[in-house]
């Protein structure tokens, strides 16, 4: 039983490392997210990234490079890479958090760019998020300071939470470590207690009014039963016949 437990152990020790590894390798492709699927054949890891283009390189020497160094610092044996790009990177919090913690490192003003980021979040069509900036945000020597900025609907507890997306990310510039939390509740999770009204299809809404109709119009009557009629023969006029012509009296003559 201790060494089925060592060997899990093992394997999500190792998971984490070969993460670590391809965030580093994918931090200026724009990294948002990474699968790793185990089989006895090969090692399929899915990074999904902003700018493919950087990850494969010219003619596959980047991506090469990164098979290489799988094979060779983890062991792996058959590993393979699928990149893929990320549709909608406001959406994606560790794509929303490597963008504020570069403003923040230039000297942007944090809570300007938390509002600006809230916003474009919210109107990509997410259902809430929520961004947390703490260190040292005033000059070098000034206390430390936390801002939150946050929108929408976004549970923290229980079992909604999480299907919401988080990123931790750190910031250094001159003044100190500043800690980034962002958080993303994405538009295609439908939560328990926020069911939005499903829209129907026109096929499907047209049916149903004209079954609507149906229930809700009167019913008609049937026409009262008439009684049958007796069949009663019908006078047929007779045919006179002719007159017939009258005989001529004969008048008889004096002498005869």
């Amino acid at each position: 039983m201790m060494a089925v437990e060592r060997k899990f152990i093992e394997d999500s020790i190792l998971r984490f490392r070969i993460a670590e590894f391809m965030k580093e390798q994918l931090e200026r492709a724009g990294f948002s997210n990474l699968t790793i699927q185990k089989t006895p054949l090969l090692t399929l890891i899915n990074a999904e990234v902003t700018n493919p283009g950087r990850v494969i390189g010219r003619k596959g020497k980047t991506i090469n490079e990164i098979t290489d160094k799988l094979k060779s610092e983890f062991k792996l044996e058959n590993p393979k890479i699928n990149i893929g790009i990320v549709s909608k990177p406001d959406l994606e919090p560790q794509v929303v958090a490597r963008r504020l913690v570069k403003l923040i490192e230039m000297g942007k003003n944090p809570r300007r760019m938390m509002h600006s980021m809230v916003k474009s979040i919210m109107d990509a069509g997410a259902v809430g998020c929520e961004i947390v900036v703490g260190g040292k945000l005033a000059a070098k020597g000034g206390r430390a300071k936390s801002f939150r900025t946050i929108a929408g609907y976004l549970p923290k507890s229980g079992e909604p939470a999480r299907w919401v997306k988080e990123a931790k990310l750190t910031a250094y510039p001159k003044a100190g470590a500043i800690g980034v939390q962002v958080r993303i509740a994405p538009p295609d999770v439908a939560f328990p207690d926020k069911k939005a009204a499903v829209e129907l299809p026109a096929v499907i809404r047209a049916s149903e009014d004209f079954v609507d109709k149906e229930s809700v119009a009167p019913a008609v009557q049937a026409p009262a039963s008439v009684a049958p009629v007796e069949d009663v023969p019908v006078p047929v006029a007779e045919e006179k016949s002719a007159p017939k012509p009258k005989k001529k009296a004969k008048v008889k003559k004096e002498g005869e």
